[in-house]
């Protein structure tokens, strides 16, 4: 078996918020990344010094960042009305070895750009809104 995995394969889906949820690829994408944060919360006092103390957990969350090129199969008028209404809707980021993150979030930020010798690119940022779960190997 070799080692690593493909980045082609590190997808973000968007759900169609029916009854029975299904998960579209949202298209164009070039670049995908993924990144969990636990905020700590600091406790130190004059009894600690000097060192910090910190309470176990935090305020978690995560950041979905995505960019591409603008093509037919895209999503992107959905995901410029996202952006726009500042609605909060369920995704899954997938991995290459089949981990699965899954939960709702929100657009937080949009980006369109083109050169006039070029195509016209989009950025996305989508951030958590509650718990995301996690299935390894899904």
């Amino acid at each position: 078996m070799a080692d690593g995995f493909l980045g082609e394969e590190f997808l973000v889906l968007l759900g169609d918020a029916g009854g029975t949820e299904t998960f579209t690829l949202i298209g164009g994408m070039r670049s995908t990344s993924g990144s969990i944060n636990n905020e700590m919360i600091d406790v130190t006092n004059k009894d600690n010094m000097p060192w910090r103390t910190q309470i176990e957990g935090g305020i978690k969350s995560m950041s979905l960042t995505l960019s591409g090129v603008f093509n037919a199969q895209t999503q992107l008028r959905t995901m410029m009305s996202l952006a726009m209404t500042g609605a909060i809707r369920h995704y899954k980021l997938q991995t290459g070895n089949g981990d699965e993150y899954a939960g709702s979030f929100k657009v937080s930020k949009c980006d369109r750009a083109g050169e006039h010798n070029a195509e016209e690119t989009y950025a996305l940022t989508l951030e958590s809104s509650g718990a995301v779960t996690f299935t390894p190997d899904a």
